[in-house]
């Protein structure tokens, strides 16, 4: 492998590391920076990689203005047997770029021609800074000053990070002038942001039958509850033939959680428009505003060029395990849905991703079901029964999915005690939904057609 416009080695930790990532910066594509390899592509790897990379988290910290935090990622890999570190670059939304100590000048701004790193000219410098976002979410003031971060802190203790005293600067949550941004006014314990995950029993939006609200507290908790919220609705479709019982859920869980987080992280809240969360009979669809980033084509977000448009949220999200490396959440997501599944606006992205409806064949379903597909009919069915609870109708369809499914298995799908999951299932039993066949190697027998 040769250098190129994208990539750059280094035989070690060396001065000019801030330059070639300021460059990356500037560039519309970021860039990769490999730390253990010469020029010619050769592995030499490091004597001390932790130490190092401790280093280079300081230095790009410190160094480089505006913030470079939550732009890149530094990970650290074998190859050849020898440890190396690999520096992920986004393009920035603030450009430009620029050393510390010199300011926006030429000898403190870079860009990426070719493989090198070279000067920027005074005349680009100071396009880039006519055009530099001033409407961010770490530039608006949060209309409330007295938030309280107890939730943040404890998600940051979970992952194993403490905040000190100073953690509304160090994870920039302060605007200019000292005040609390809306970034922190969205992780804050409590606000205003409202996240509506919608459900409808058919393919259109004309018969809403479930309308959940999270949000008014940390982004993060509304996120993960949004992630639970639909790993429920994620149901195993089941086919069911003389020789074999073959399950699938209707969408792929690794690219569904991807999606979701995707919303949250890249959504322009600048006009107070939440991601939106819909699931229908055939499809999800999942929305969020903004359409792509300035300067990023669709060839780029495909591949996985990264230009996060809130980078305080992806620090953050970054740093409490939510989300891997810098731009790794579209490739995922495109391992198992084709880019058809996205649709662009000048204001709203889309992902649409179709179920995997299977019909019962030969014998029909455990429970006296005949034909039909299994979780998006029987799903409408639970759904529009008005004998059961929404806990309880949460539970019979995990059980429709797995008629084996233990207590605890459900207990950990909705995030209740077992002894919880005893007493759903005894009401579920008693208005006759459910019977029992076997011990605790039997199974559940799900009795729909005479209720």
């Amino acid at each position: 492998m040769t250098e190129t416009n994208r990539i750059e080695y280094k035989r070690e930790l060396s001065d000019g590391l801030e330059k070639e990532v300021i460059a990356f910066l500037n560039y519309r594509e970021g860039g990769i920076i490999y730390i253990g390899i010469d020029k010619e592509g050769n592995t030499c790897g490091l004597a001390d990689a932790d130490g190092d990379q401790l280093k280079i988290k300081d230095r790009l910290k410190n160094n480089i203005r505006p913030s470079a935090l939550g732009l890149f990622d530094i990970v650290s890999e074998e190859r050849d047997g020898n440890n190396i570190l690999k520096i992920i670059v986004a393009s920035g939304p603030e450009k430009p770029y620029h050393l510390k100590k010199y300011g926006m000048s030429e000898k403190g701004c870079f860009i990426r021609l070719g493989s090198a790193a070279e000067p920027m000219p005074q005349k680009m410098i100071d396009e880039l800074f006519a055009k530099r976002t001033r409407n961010s979410i770490s530039k608006i003031k949060a209309g409330r000053q007295d938030l309280s971060f107890s939730q943040l802190k404890i998600y940051y203790e979970e992952s194993g990070h403490t905040l000190g005293k100073a953690f509304a600067k160090n994870l920039e949550l302060l605007t200019e002038d000292g005040a609390l941004n809306y970034a922190g006014y969205l992780l804050a314990d409590k606000n205003n942001t409202s996240i509506k995950v919608a459900k409808y029993s058919g393919k259109t939006r004309t018969d809403l039958i479930e309308s959940n609200e999270y949000g008014h507290e940390c982004l993060v908790k509304a996120t993960k509850q949004v992630i639970d919220k639909i790993a429920v609705e994620n149901r195993t479709n089941t086919k069911i033939t003389a020789k074999e019982r073959q399950q699938a859920n209707l969408w792929n869980p690794i690219a569904l959680r991807e999606a979701v987080i995707n919303a949250f992280v890249h959504n322009d809240y600048t006009n107070e428009i939440t991601p939106k969360f819909e699931i229908f009979a055939d499809r999800i669809e999942i929305t969020s505003a903004g359409g792509l980033p300035e300067g990023l084509s669709k060839q780029e977000f495909f591949e996985g060029f990264s230009v996060p448009r809130n980078k305080e949220l992806m620090r953050i999200f970054k740093d409490l395990e939510l989300v891997e490396q810098l731009g790794s959440g579209i490739p995922r997501i495109l391992e198992h849905y084709g880019k058809e599944s996205f649709g662009f606006s000048d204001n709203f992205l889309r992902m649409t991703f179709t179920a995997k409806e299977t019909a019962v064949e030969e014998g029909g379903l455990m429970g006296g079901q005949k034909g039909g597909v299994i979780g998006g009919a029987i799903g409408g069915v639970i759904d529009t029964t008005e004998a059961l609870t929404k806990r309880q109708k949460e539970v019979l369809k995990l059980i429709v999915a797995n008629p084996s499914i233990t207590y605890n298995e459900i207990a950990e799908a909705l995030g209740i005690n077992e002894s919880a999951v005893g007493k759903h299932i005894t009401a579920i039993k008693n208005k006759g939904f459910l019977t029992r066949q076997g011990d605790t190697r039997g199974y559940w027998e799900i009795n729909l057609d005479e209720n």
